[in-house]
């Protein structure tokens, strides 16, 4: 497996969204090898924003990091991306495809990012899919103009509309961590 040397520092732009937010789905719905040795990149990011979480991950959440990594990546998208998209399935659920939770359900909440059928983000079947719900989720930050530079507990706040809009930040760094460990793995 390739080593892959990082440093979290993002540039912020501190840009302000307007336009408020969105429910649902939004509008309804590197290195190179060198002679055959691996390139030691450093990427550059801003400080992550407030006190950082971090838990041990199972081989289930492992995979799920890996199944994120996979759909960013299907959807084009840069590694930023999936940091938020981490970042966002770490506060949501741990990296755990969550069922129905019975009476500790947050509405009708499901999957890796809590999703609600409800609100358009696709059935229960495609919601507790990992790429799916990836894809859907990544559908939604795609609209956000300038999710690139926002910060990322912003970013993630105007695709999930949660009721804990800065929770997201805590997660930043071992999302940081996750993707540098696993996008060329």
């Amino acid at each position: 497996m390739n080593t892959i040397i990082r440093k979290s520092m993002l540039s912020v732009a501190g840009l302000a969204f307007a336009g408020g937010v969105f429910a649902g789905p939004i509008a309804a719905h590197a290195a190179t090898p060198v002679e055959g040795k691996p390139v030691a990149v450093a990427v550059q990011t801003a400080t992550p924003q407030g006190d950082q979480s971090r838990i041990t991950l199972n081989d289930e959440q492992t995979a799920n990091v890996k199944a994120i990594i996979a759909a960013t990546k299907k959807a084009g998208l840069p590694e930023r991306a999936a940091v938020i998209s981490i970042a966002t399935s770490l506060q949501e659920s741990k990296l755990e495809n969550l069922g129905h939770l019975g009476d500790a359900n947050d509405h009708d909440s499901l999957g890796l990012f809590q999703q609600r059928p409800t609100s358009g983000w696709g059935t229960p079947e495609q919601i507790t899919d990992p790429a799916y719900s990836t894809t859907a989720f990544l559908k939604g930050l795609k609209q956000v103009d300038g999710w690139q530079d926002m910060p990322l507990t912003q970013a993630a706040q105007t695709v999930q509309v949660s009721a804990y809009p800065d929770a997201y930040a805590q997660w930043e760094q071992q999302a940081t961590d996750l993707v540098a460990q696993h996008w060329n793995s």
